[in-house]
């Protein structure tokens, strides 16, 4: 006997295929009911069976039955295209796998409210530097896809999709798990082909923030599965959604002034008067009463009298009602203006529109086409400053992210003076402007120049705001991708910017303004605008004149026909001849007429052969305190790279700045490569690639944002906002000043040695908004003995990124091969002692070694010499000689003038006592012994014996009259 169950009372399930392929359906009871009495298991339909599009496998009888009315199926798949909350089975995770955790308040806790936010039509990632993970795990019966809808523009967020298997092991089949960028709001498609058994799904997504403004999330929706092998049950259509057909495999959207709601089988129409709503709504809204908000005016085109009118529009839809209190009404169009002149290049005969001026003619647009005169050519280009009917070339369009209710609305509007971002739908629409030209050559006279530019874009706006508006220009080559050049946020005062071209290609320039990021689905900051009042650009292919510039004429001329002067030549003035410039000059790309066109190199510099830019050779030669210093920088020539860190964001993920410089490049040729790594490719695979890859930047200095494989737990490191910072080079010296850029005395240590730093000065063409006048970059070149080879290369302490103002960037390179080349001031000579006739002498370096290579020691020399033995006996003998001489002559009067001092005194003794009586001859101051001299010498001047006394003696020079007796025996005189 059966039991009274109910199929409300349980339900169908299948078992778990065996190994055969087979399965069973089993009836599994609801809660709180009784087992007993439930249907008896009977044998399944085999494991791979599925049902097509538009049905589901009714359990009861496992047959394929028909959706009803109100819902869909897609058979053998599952779609999730409803995002009001996060759908069952998808799971949000943040993570924050940086080993190295930063500073102390910057600590990954906030990483917990990081996550996923569901929007209604689609998902939306997290806006910080987290990493959060949206989880789905999913098991097939057999092979099939993922694939889903996204918008991914900001390439300040890593974004990866990527499968694991039940053992968490990466598929082999997300190899290249990095998604593309997709231009401003327009949605890109991502497919992945899925495998049988469990595959785990991984949206994942990185913030990276460093300084920079709040970027912008990564949107994605409808996502579908393929490969569930059957369907037990048919979707209801989501709220905004219909089916009015049995066996949907979809729903269809319901039009403005229409909704549905869940399940609809058709879409209920709004009461018309009174309410409202857009395309895949659920509900109506009241109108509202109509301000200025809801209309716009626009310019007629010039009629014959030259006049334009004024007309005013609602914004469409029409959203707004006038018949209630406080509401405005349309005012009266048709008020007439004089009609602004037509653009340079183009011609309005009074009777028609603009039209542009035939090959080889010119007008400034208020005069009628007129040929260029001979030897002149038109300067081609195009230049729009006045905005009556947007040219030719344009086209605005308005795109939203949630869905496509602002399609064909006018995005921006003319206004005269000025083009300015109109309504559009909603705060959060994309606005967009864009300017198609097919290419850039440089003028006839030019042609075959290798000079880098080509033309540029220049463009003069402001931005009027009251929100997070954001204006980006965006650029297009050869309709590959779309990549944001410049943004601006915020209110901006009236300024230019230039964006330089240098290649020949498509080009699409895309201006796209969004007035919020945020969520808004209504009209407060439709004031909020930006007015672009010109858009000039360059040497444009099928480009018009509004002025003829000189070209070179033939040697033979016929007529007045233009030919191209080769590389590096300028035309002179007199002849419209061509002719070279002189050497150490390049040729300006701007003015090619007269000598002055070329420009001369700066300090150190050199020409190339064409004379198309300057560079160093990697020599340099100073002149110091009448001493030549000769410096050889070619072992450094090779790209010196610098990697500076770590640094950390406010979350604490880890990040290094990476350097590389290319001292002197190669005869112009930037040598220094950056790359916006987030796929594994090597810069090898890409210089080899297309040359459009856009991931890869050249230049002589270029920086790199990297961030380590383990901060994020990434399989490798990432290397992102690769950005230009030296892309000309001015030149090298050993002054700190040069062309405005000034190397600070305290931003390095001050060098220990007397041998002056030379210093190379760089520059970059580009322009941003926070530099207006371009990067700027200086490289000091230290002699440095103690670090060989490629030695070291470090920043400024007190800039710790290189850079204090993100404009101007310093670098100390120090190393052996900075010293000067060695000369012969930079040795001395040793000489060694005489041996055996022969003399050494050797040659050393000064201490400290100052100098690299140049000039090498001259051999040691020996030379012939008289030994020291011989003339040191002669000295010694000679001496000894005039020793003993010297002794003996300060004896002998020494004793002398003992003598005659005694004889003196005796004399005076005796005339003391006997006034007037003489000695008696026998006693006459003569002692026995004594010598008795039988002279009588009279002297009143000194002997040289007499001088040698005085000087023995110490007396004054006092002369005495000396009188010597004869000897006599006689008692009587």
């Amino acid at each position: 006997m059966t039991s009274a169950h109910t199929l409300k009372d349980y339900h169908f399930e299948y078992t778990e295929c065996d190994s055969s392929g087979s399965r069973w359906r089993v009836a599994i009871p609801n809660s709180a009911v009784d087992c007993s009495g439930l249907p008896d298991p009977v044998r399944g339909k085999e494991c791979t069976f599925s049902c097509a599009s538009g049905e589901y496998l009714e359990m009861k009888n496992q047959v394929c039955s028909k959706c009803a009315e109100g819902t869909y199926s897609l058979g053998s798949g599952i779609k999730f295209d409803e995002w009001d909350e996060l759908p069952a089975g998808f799971s949000n995770v943040a993570t924050f796998m940086d080993t190295v955790v930063g500073p102390s308040d910057s600590r990954p806790d906030g990483c917990n409210n990081s996550s996923w936010i569901p929007r209604g039509n689609y998902i939306e990632s997290n806006r910080d530097d987290c990493t959060v993970s949206l989880i789905y795990a999913v098991h097939l019966k057999k092979s099939g896809y993922v694939f889903f809808e996204y918008q991914y523009v900001d390439n300040n967020i890593f974004f990866e999709f990527f499968i694991q298997n039940d053992q968490c092991q990466e598929m082999d089949t997300t190899t290249d798990k990095w998604v593309k960028l997709t231009d401003n709001g327009e949605w890109g498609s991502h497919s992945v082909m899925l495998k049988s058994g469990t595959n785990i799904l991984y949206w994942r997504t990185t913030g990276i923030l460093m300084g920079s403004k709040a970027v912008k999330p990564v949107l994605v929706k409808n996502i579908t599965i393929e490969g569930v092998a059957y369907t037990s049950e048919c979707f209801p259509c989501k709220p905004g959604t219909f089916s009015n057909k049995p066996g949907s495999f979809n729903c269809q959207v319901c039009p403005r002034n229409t909704y549905s709601e869940k399940g609809a089988k058709e879409c209920i129409r709004c009461k018309e008067d009174s309410q409202f709503s857009e395309e895949g709504s659920s509900e109506c809204v009241d109108r509202p009463p109509c301000t200025t908000k809801d209309y716009f005016q626009i310019h007629t085109p010039c009629d014959e009298e030259g006049k334009t009118q004024i007309m005013y529009k609602w914004i469409e839809p029409k959203i707004c009602r006038e018949d209630v209190t406080g509401a405005i009404r349309l005012p009266p169009s048709g008020e007439k203006k004089d009609c602004p002149p037509c653009n340079p290049g183009f011609y309005n005969n009074g009777s028609s529109p603009c039209h542009p001026c035939p090959p080889g003619t010119f007008s400034d647009g208020t005069k009628e086409c007129r040929p260029c005169p001979a030897g002149t050519e038109p300067a081609l280009g195009f230049e729009y400053k006045w905005w009556n009917v947007l040219p030719g070339n344009m086209k605005t369009s308005c795109f939203n992210v949630g869905n496509s209710k602002c399609d064909g609305m006018n995005g921006w509007e003319v206004a005269g003076d000025h083009i300015q971002s109109g309504a559009g739908g909603s705060d959060n629409d994309y606005l967009i402007l864009n300017l198609h030209i097919p290419g850039f050559k440089p003028p006839t006279s030019l042609t075959g120049a290798t000079g880098s530019e080509l033309g540029r874009i220049t463009f003069v706006f402001e931005t009027l705001c009251s929100a997070d508006c954001v204006l980006y220009f965006m650029v297009d080559i050869n309709r590959k991708s779309t990549n944001v050049v410049e943004s601006w946020g915020g209110t901006k005062e009236k300024q230019a910017y230039t964006h330089i071209i240098f290649k020949n290609a498509t080009f699409t320039f895309t201006w796209a303004f969004q007035r919020t990021n945020q969520g808004q689905d209504n009209r407060r900051f439709v004031n909020d605008m930006v007015k672009i009042y010109s858009i000039t650009a360059t040497n444009a292919v099928d480009g018009v004149a509004s002025s003829c510039r000189a070209c070179a004429l033939g040697s033979e001329q016929s007529g007045s026909s233009c030919v191209p002067c080769p590389p590096g030549h300028y035309i002179e003035k007199e002849t419209n001849q061509c002719k070279e410039c002189p050497p150490g000059t390049y040729l300006s790309m701007h003015q090619v007429y007269g000598k002055e066109a070329c420009i001369p190199c700066g300090p150190g510099s050199k020409s190339t052969r064409d004379h198309s830019v300057c560079y160093s050779d990697c020599f340099f030669y100073h002149e110091k305190e009448n001493q030549s210093l000769h410096y050889d920088f070619s072992n450094l020539s090779s790209v010196g790279s610098l990697m500076n860190g770590p640094s950390f964001t406010s979350k604490g993920t880890k990040y290094f700045h990476f350097f590389n410089i290319s001292l002197c490049g190669h005869e112009g040729k930037k040598m220094a490569l950056c790359t916006n790594n987030i796929s594994d490719f090597t810069v090898k695979e890409m210089v080899t690639g297309s040359d459009d890859y856009t991931n890869l930047v050249g230049a002589f200095v270029c920086q790199s944002t990297i961030i380590p494989s383990e901060s994020k737990g990434f399989r490798a490191a990432l290397s992102s906002q690769s950005i230009i910072l030296a892309d000309t080079f001015l030149g090298v010296t050993v002054e700190t000043t040069l062309q405005n850029i000034n190397i600070k005395e305290d931003i390095f240590p001050v060098s220990p040695s007397q041998i002056p730093d030379v210093n190379f000065f760089y520059k970059s063409s580009t322009t941003t908004t926070s530099c207006i006048n371009g990067r700027s970059t200086a490289v000091k070149m230290r002699c440095n003995p103690t670090k060989p080879g490629a030695g070291v290369i470090s920043v400024p302490s007190k800039c710790p990124a290189g850079t204090c103002d993100g404009c101007a960037f310093y670098f100390l390179w120090e190393s052996s091969e900075a010293c000067p080349l060695c000369t012969e001031h930079d040795f001395h000579e040793i000489e060694g002692a005489c041996k055996r006739g022969l003399q050494e002498t050797l040659y050393v370096w000064n201490e400290p070694k100052w100098c690299i290579k140049g000039i090498t020691l001259p051999e040691k020399k020996l030379s012939t010499c008289e030994t020291v033995d011989f003339w040191l006996k002669v000295g010694a003998g000679v001496g000894a000689f005039t020793a003993v001489l010297l002794v003996a002559l300060t004896c002998y009067f020494w004793k002398k003038n003992q003598k005659l001092e005694y004889k003196y005194s005796k004399l005076v003794m005796t005339t003391n006592s006997k006034e007037c009586e003489l000695p008696a001859a026998d006693s006459c101051a003569i002692m026995e012994g004594e010598d008795n001299e039988e002279e009588v010498v009279y002297s009143n001047k000194q002997s040289l014996l007499g001088k040698l006394k005085s000087l023995a003696t110490k007396e004054k020079e006092d002369h005495f009259e000396s009188v010597q007796l004869k000897s006599s025996r006689s008692p009587n005189i």
